[in-house]
């Protein structure tokens, strides 16, 4: 049982947490919830001439107050069914099953009416959005499980392509500091707009045909690759019957 030192202590803790609130309510009108239009509080006499942006902004502010309006008043409730039980001569027994409140958990929370195994806000809810059952990821949302990996423009991309033109990153922040400030952020290897790499270098007409080679830096590594390899192909070397033409005249030139 709480001594009466002890009611009286949580007695003047109330009484001074209602003082407030109520001073608060009267000073700023209850979150300005008084005004009959949220255009009392701004100075605005109409909506007309405003951006929807400005009235986006001004709903936003009005739903805040409410929300803040309601959890003050809600307190306040709290305080006064409390200083109702100290009245009463029940203050500090839970009001469902009898039992002692423990003085811990009046010091945190002196509205306690219930023991903590009794408090009316134990369930959590896990319940997600009905909206998320029909709605997908937005498009260029990253997505690091490879099982379901899109080869489609996505949002690494999109920041391989931004961090071209550089990022914060200096060579002293990797383990095995890059040889260029182009190969500064990650995967800075991987083709943008196309696949292979031999896609960068050949290309066709409309119609698909008269396949030409366009020299780059790219072709260039390429033909030295395989010059290092002795072989014709990143895949290794062509068959004789496509092989064979190619050196036999090459051997004629020489």
């Amino acid at each position: 049982m709480l001594t009466p030192e002890q009611l009286d202590n949580f007695r003047s803790q109330l009484v001074t947490a209602k003082n407030e609130l109520i001073a608060r309510f009267n000073e700023n009108g209850h979150y300005g919830l008084e005004n009959g239009h949220a255009h009392e509080s701004t100075g605005e006499l109409s909506s007309y001439d405003n951006h929807p942006g400005d009235e986006a902004t001004e709903l936003f502010e009005r739903e805040k107050d409410l929300a803040l309006n309601e959890l003050s008043e809600e307190e306040l409730h709290d305080i006064d069914h409390a200083l109702k039980a100290l009245n009463e001569g029940s203050y500090g027994i839970c009001e469902v099953c009898g039992k002692p409140i423990s003085v811990e958990r009046l010091s945190a929370l002196p509205t306690a009416v219930t023991c903590k195994d009794h408090s009316p806000n134990q369930t959590v809810s896990h319940d997600r959005p009905i909206e998320e059952s029909v709605l997908k990821p937005p498009f260029g949302q990253f997505d690091f499980d490879d099982r379901d990996e899109s080869v489609a423009y996505d949002a690494e991309d999109t920041f391989q392509e931004v961090a071209e033109f550089g990022t914060s990153e200096s060579p002293s922040d990797f383990e095995y500091p890059p040889e260029r400030y182009d190969d500064m952020y990650i995967e800075s290897d991987e083709p943008i707009g196309y696949v292979e790499d031999l896609e960068n270098y050949i290309g066709t007409d409309i119609s698909g045909k008269n396949v030409t080679v366009y020299p780059s830096e790219l072709h260039e590594k390429y033909e030295s690759e395989l010059d290092e390899e002795g072989i014709m192909t990143e895949f290794g070397d062509l068959p004789a019957y496509e092989k064979d033409p190619y050196t036999e005249d090459y051997e004629k030139r020489d």
